[in-house]
């Protein structure tokens, strides 16, 4: 088994497929792609020792050779992958998750809320449900609504709903941000909403193209997004409530654009950022 994974990290290496779709290291995803492959249960140090069939091995190099010629993200070809220390179904009907804000849910919230006053949250452009569900999941007394413009996505999102039994707490709608919405209102409102500008969409290694466009691009600068969030936000949050939005390495333009609003730029102590979160009380200094 480990001379299997390690001669499919070689091969990845090689070919310099990108990582950073669940793995950032050629090792980890190949042994993601071989342990899919002989369809073995949760990895272990005696499976790892475990010896493989001609048939096996075949499978796995097929697997792997895939994931070289088509470029294809490796979660896609398993069609699961983790988040907030959940496991979910992925495939090409919305983004792969792989957010820091994870880091963050897991604490729900903290220190930003109390986590036990917390019994609304909304998630904007929830894709998969992933952050929607790590949300009720990690807040186990809140409920939460989750919205999405793509239909494809939302029925994905319906899987996961349903794979970790919380349908009764999450709610799914179909929404261009917040238009679903009346006079709701909530203690946190999240976002990983599309943050990637033209230029650079035309710049991404070809794995991105697997994932939904609509999910990555937003507009010239990278900014519509943003924008519309920020727009309407501060009305459907409750007082003491915040809104906590990723917009990757949008976040000095997101600066610029809006000078007045005193953004929190997160660190998280296992990498990432470009995450920002701004008071319900904060959001009434916004200058546009």
């Amino acid at each position: 088994m480990q001379g299997l994974i390690e001669r499919g990290a070689r091969r990845l290496r090689r070919a310099r497929v990108f990582f950073g779709h669940g793995t950032d290291n050629a090792r980890d995803e190949s042994a993601a792609l071989v342990w899919h492959a002989l369809g073995l249960p949760a990895p272990s140090p005696r499976i790892y020792r475990r010896l493989t069939s001609e048939r096996e091995q075949q499978q796995a190099r097929e697997l792997i050779t895939r994931r070289i010629r088509e470029r294809t993200p490796a979660v896609y070809l398993t069609g699961q992958t983790w988040f907030a220390g959940l496991q979910f179904r992925t495939d090409p009907r919305a983004l792969i998750p792989r957010s820091p804000l994870a880091e963050l849910i897991e604490r729900g919230f903290a220190p930003w809320v109390d986590p036990r006053r917390v019994r609304r949250v909304l998630d904007i452009g929830t894709g998969g449900g992933c952050i929607a569900i790590a949300a009720a999941h990690w807040l186990p007394r809140a409920r939460v609504d989750a919205l999405d413009l793509s239909a494809p996505a939302l029925e994905l999102a319906a899987l996961n709903v349903r794979r970790h039994r919380l349908g009764r707490r999450v709610r799914l709608l179909q929404s261009d941000y917040f238009s679903a919405l009346s006079a709701e209102r909530y203690d946190i409102i999240v976002s990983n909403p599309p943050y990637v500008g033209a230029r650079e969409m035309r710049s991404l290694p070809a794995e991105y193209r697997h994932e939904p466009r609509m999910a990555l691009a937003s507009g010239p600068d990278g900014m519509e997004a943003v924008r519309a969030i920020l727009k309407d936000a501060r009305r459907h949050l409750n007082p003491g409530g915040i809104l906590v939005v990723e917009v990757g390495n949008s976040e000095v333009a997101v600066q610029r654009a809006f000078p007045r609003l005193p953004f929190t730029w997160l660190t998280f102590e296992r990498g990432g950022g470009g995450v920002f979160v701004l008071t319900a009380q904060q959001l009434q200094f916004q200058g546009r």
